[in-house]
């Protein structure tokens, strides 16, 4: 039999795991045990042994079985083991560590508070006036970049700077494309993978000197990355062209044929011969939607124009109702264009006003520099999924709402250039659409076609609005500019491929449509479908339906009629 030293040294020293014993993990959760620090493990009463506690001998089983039986309660043992684990520490190490740690969290809360209150400073205190940056010739007198450099040579400024850059968003000088801007503000939601590399694509095929349309209308088929629309729309309506050299003359020149225009045939609106024209438009605005954006005074000024020009420019239709439906999708893209860049706050100071002005006329060197400015002073960006409804229009400087006017009127003519038979007297397209919708139907659900017949339901009842106003009466406005995006992806897109759509969105309401069994209630389901909540996956999936339905009977004309 071993000595008592050796029993001593078995139960109490060895290495090996002791059931009920405490096995400390050491990490930043779980630092190492220090009886100066964890006192209250350590019960009242009980004292760490100074010396080795003899055990008692053992002779026989029963006493060995009750020297053990305790070893998964709490008891005195566990104070012993705790003590001998104590003994075995570094006090150094422990007291070291623990003060690293206290350090670092006592930083982290001074940097948050720092934070806090610097976010105060900012919402208070106006940008920095950016002197000797413009001249009167709307020329840059030196390059940002060096006026930056010059300024952080002061070790305050250098650290003002700093500070304020961890507050502002990461890049401090966004890429832009072919004039758009490419922001990543805190209140936008992080894009997913596929979203990001989606927009990656686009922006390369933007980037070059000669944008590849072919390519952008397969790429844009499936949807257009709202960052990268404005661009890609004008593109794609054929009011840009694809050389990168030519677009800003292409713009100066067909903005300044727009306003032309104006100056020659708007203030004929009261003429005798142009009155119920003008009387007509000014009834219909109301009517359009978003609801909030159509009731400011400013868009309702600038919607007014836009068709008030066409009708006149197009006398062959002149105003249809229906028409004004079709400028919104095109001013709320362009809109958005300026709502991703520098916001409400930007617009105050006359120098930034003056560098927004001049933007036209930057190489995208300075460009990038001019938009790094804005960052530096503290200029916040709108996030860019702020909703148009609820931007204040008329907080645009004027120039930009005149660049807006512009282009949604030339987008607008270039779209209905292919569909102007709508228009015309009679609209003999909508006409032979809906004629055609008819027999489509029929042929790929003659169930729905039969059961509508049975309650006298005609599709001129329902389908004519669907023609008229491209389906922007049945869906979101969201839904109605993803489904644009496809729209100017295809050949005749407004016109023949519509046809298609409208055929899968009148299956798409099978069920609903044979459970009624009254013409009344036929008629107002179809005029009011339930698509409120609908989003880019409803509007993929019809798209994806419509493309097999052109792909099935576009080239089957055999086929397509019974």
């Amino acid at each position: 039999m071993a000595s008592d030293g050796g029993r001593k040294q078995f139960w109490k020293r060895s290495v090996a795991k002791v059931p009920g014993s405490i096995q400390h993990v050491y990490g930043a959760q779980h630092p190492p045990f220090d009886p100066l620090l964890h006192g209250t493990l350590i019960k009242p009463g009980s004292k760490p042994p100074a010396t080795p506690v003899k055990l008692k001998k053992v002779s026989t089983f029963q006493e060995f079985e009750s020297n053990t039986s305790d070893a998964w309660d709490l008891g005195d043992d566990d104070d012993e083991l705790l003590a001998i684990a104590a003994e075995n520490l570094n006090t150094e190490v422990v007291m070291e560590t623990a003060h690293k740690v206290i350090q670092n969290h006592s930083k982290l809360q001074e940097q948050h508070k720092f934070q806090e209150e610097h976010q105060q400073e900012e919402k208070q205190v106006e940008s920095a006036e950016l002197t000797s940056i413009v001249c009167g010739d709307n020329r840059l007198v030196k390059s940002v970049s060096e006026g930056l450099t010059s300024s952080s040579s002061d070790n305050a400024s250098e650290n003002s700077s700093m500070q304020r850059s961890q507050s502002l968003p990461q890049t401090s000088t966004p890429p832009l494309v072919s004039g758009v801007a490419d922001f990543s503000t805190s209140g936008t939601p992080a894009l997913t993978e596929r979203e990001a590399s989606r927009l990656d694509k686009f922006k390369q095929l933007l980037a070059g000197p000669n944008t590849n349309l072919e390519e952008l209308r397969k790429l844009s088929w499936s949807g257009i990355p709202k960052r990268v629309r404005p661009i890609a729309w004008k593109l794609l309506s054929g009011y840009l062209p694809a050389n990168v050299d030519r677009r800003e003359s292409t713009l100066q020149r067909k903005r300044k044929e727009y306003f032309a225009f104006v100056e020659q045939y708007y203030d004929s609106r009261n003429d005798e011969s142009h009155q119920d024209t003008y009387r007509q438009i000014h009834i219909d605005i109301p009517r359009m939607s978003p609801e909030v954006l159509r009731l400011q005074p400013k868009v309702t000024e600038i919607f007014e124009r836009i068709l008030f020009i066409w009708a006149i420019r197009h006398p062959a239709s002149g105003y249809v109702q229906g028409i004004n439906d079709l400028v919104t999708p095109f001013f709320v893209v362009f809109v958005c264009e300026y709502i991703g860049l520098p916001g409400r706050k930007y617009w105050k100071t006359s120098h930034h006003r003056a560098l927004w002005n001049m933007r036209s006329f930057l190489s995208l060197r300075d460009e990038k520099n001019v938009f790094a400015i804005f960052v530096h002073t503290g200029t916040y960006l709108l996030s860019e999924e702020e909703e148009v409804e609820n931007f204040d229009v008329s907080s645009l400087p004027e120039e930009v709402l005149q660049n807006i006017e512009a282009d949604s009127y030339w987008c607008m003519s270039k779209l209905l250039d292919g569909i102007q038979d709508n228009y015309t007297f009679a609209q003999p397209g909508i006409q032979k659409k809906v004629k055609m919708l008819e027999e489509l139907v029929s042929r790929i659900d003659e169930q729905v076609h039969v059961h509508l017949d049975q309650h006298e339901v005609k599709y001129l009842q329902f389908a004519f609005r669907w023609m008229n106003n491209l389906l922007m009466r049945e869906v979101p406005l969201r839904c109605t500019i993803r489904l644009w995006d496809t729209y100017q992806s295809e050949p005749e897109g407004f016109s023949h491929f519509h046809l298609y759509v409208c055929a899968a969105f009148l299956v798409r309401w099978r069920k609903e449509i044979l459970e009624e069994k009254d013409f009344q209630e036929l008629l107002i389901f179809l005029q009011n479908l339930p698509t409120v909540h609908w989003g880019n996956e409803e509007i993929s999936v019809l798209l994806a339906e419509a493309y097999r339905l052109k792909f099935a009977f576009a080239d089957a004309p055999n086929h397509y009629k019974k």
